[in-house]
């Protein structure tokens, strides 16, 4: 059964592939600008790896919201009524995020947060390989987390910047094989060159039952 699974799999990935290749260029998303790449290095390395992580998987194409999708949470209202980071985001950032948030983008192998990675499209393997990330220089010992038991799939916006950039808002979500998971809305700031994290917003998450049970007094 699972190598039944795996040949469907495998077959769908050739499928989607050669569609790619068939689709004119011009139709294509815009790619990510390599400016934004950064920030999802210092998001996936804060925020997702582990000591024991070894592949990260990733949503080809950014999020973009419709009018009829569950993803209300992004919305202008929504964050701003319920004062995220308490109301302290500058106008310009948050203009800069949602125009970018219009349409999709599509993600290049330009990662470097030192783990392999692979693209997946609506759920599904793009092609088998697996791009390796640079691994970046050490700035001080990682902390040791405790590696999850299942690999979802992050999903990113694009990086919205204020006109200085300066500062740096960005949304991303795993899902998980077992429906478990959550979003996260981050915000960061620069100084210098570098980047570090200002502060988190969970906008949802899914737990497991068992999650839920551990919780319970």
């Amino acid at each position: 059964m699972r190598a039944v699974a795996l040949s469907i799999v495998l077959v769908a990935a050739a499928a989607w592939s050669q569609a790619v290749a068939a689709e004119p260029a011009e139709q294509r998303p815009p790619a990510v600008p390599p400016e934004e790449y950064p920030i999802y290095d210092l998001v996936v390395r804060s925020k997702y790896l582990a000591s024991g992580t070894r592949l990260v998987l990733i949503e080809r194409l950014t999020i973009a919201p419709k009018d009829d999708d569950e993803r209300q949470y992004l919305g202008r209202e929504f964050l701003e009524g319920e004062e995220v980071f308490g109301g302290t985001l500058p106008t310009s950032l948050l203009n800069d995020f949602f125009v970018k948030l219009k349409a999709p983008s599509r993600l290049e192998s330009k990662f470097g947060f030192g783990v392999p990675y692979r693209f997946f499209s609506k759920g599904v393997p793009e092609e088998p390989e697996v791009s390796l990330a640079p691994i970046p220089a050490s700035r001080g010992p990682r902390r040791v987390q405790k590696a999850p038991k299942t690999v979802g799939v992050l999903q990113f916006s694009r990086v919205g910047f204020t006109p200085r950039k300066d500062q740096a808002l960005v949304y991303v979500e795993e899902e998980r094989p077992d429906g478990t998971g959550g979003g996260l809305l981050v915000r960061l700031r620069r100084f210098g060159k570098d980047w570090t994290i200002a502060g988190t917003e969970v906008l949802w998450v899914a737990r497991s039952d068992e999650e839920i049970g551990q919780e319970s007094p």
